[in-house]
């Protein structure tokens, strides 16, 4: 079993969301906190090459992504700067890099089968409605059931996050996991100061994880590493934070056949996974 990176992103700013899209694309959203910009960076999530960088829509730094469909990205505004509400619908070719419609009444909901699902704020409830995804324009008013909606935004979301995501599980001894791995982990504490949790991912003879490794007066070190259970043999060991004073969850994830790495924050290591061999 070999390891052979695709490519490794980085822009030197804090990493925010990582969002694949279902047209092997890859967004990164990132941020400058302390100077109030956000940028949305895309590229070609198997070889990294750059389909734009930098991107800022004109609200410079209140904005966020609400969904992906196809290659339209769509953003959102914040009512205001300090609450968490999100406000308006921006729809944003990413071929064409232009925004093809924008709604500032309406708030996005999901989108499914081509219709954007949103809702209007009125001072007695809320309104819903759907949007043709192309267009922005106003297809159906649904009413107030919110309910119904409701049902049908959590089977869009759950669909979405189970067809070809692996997150990183808890380890603890119930885990279920087979001989090899399970003593792996197991011995992980004797080998090493561990404080905190240990996280994996296992596809058929690969085992993939990180846990936090003291460093030092109040520092710790976020290490990654990846096995073959055929052989026990550690194929990859990285460093994602070192001499870090917090814990850094959510520091890899697994989409179809690709690995993802969050290293210190503002770099993106990624790897081609073929037949559960990392390349």
């Amino acid at each position: 079993m070999k390891l052979k990176k695709n490519y490794i992103h980085s822009n030197k700013r804090q990493i925010f969301r990582l969002i694949p899209t279902d047209t092997d694309k890859l967004i990164i959203e990132e941020r400058e906190t302390d100077k109030k910009q956000a940028f949305f960076n895309c590229l070609n999530i198997e070889s990294g090459k750059k389909i734009f960088n930098d991107f800022q829509l004109d609200e410079k730094y209140w904005v966020g992504i609400e969904d992906t469909y196809r290659d339209v990205i769509f953003f959102h505004k914040f009512g205001k700067p300090d609450l968490p509400q999100h406000h308006g619908i921006i729809a944003f070719d990413i071929n064409l890099q232009k925004t093809l419609w924008e709604n500032e009444e309406h708030s996005f909901l999901f989108i499914k089968e081509g219709k954007v699902y949103s809702y209007r704020q009125k001072f007695e409830g809320r309104e819903f409605f759907t949007i043709d995804w192309q267009t922005g324009k106003v297809m159906e008013e649904l009413g107030t059931d919110a309910a119904s909606l409701n049902l049908i935004r959590e089977e869009v979301i759950a669909s979405k996050y189970i067809s070809g995501y692996k997150f990183p599980e808890v380890y603890d001894q119930s885990a279920g996991l087979n001989n090899n791995a399970d003593e792996i982990l197991k011995t992980l504490r004797e080998k090493h100061l561990i404080t905190g949790k240990i996280e994996f991912v296992l596809m058929n003879d690969l085992l993939m994880f990180n846990f936090h490794e003291i460093a030092g007066r109040n520092l710790l070190n976020n290490i990654f590493k990846a096995v073959d259970l055929s052989n026990e043999k550690y194929i990859l060991e990285e460093a994602l934070n070192s001499g870090t004073q917090a814990f850094a969850p959510d520091s890899f994830f697994v989409k179809d056949d690709l690995l993802f790495l969050l290293i210190d924050r503002t770099k993106l290591g990624v790897y081609k996974i073929i037949n559960n061999i990392v390349q």
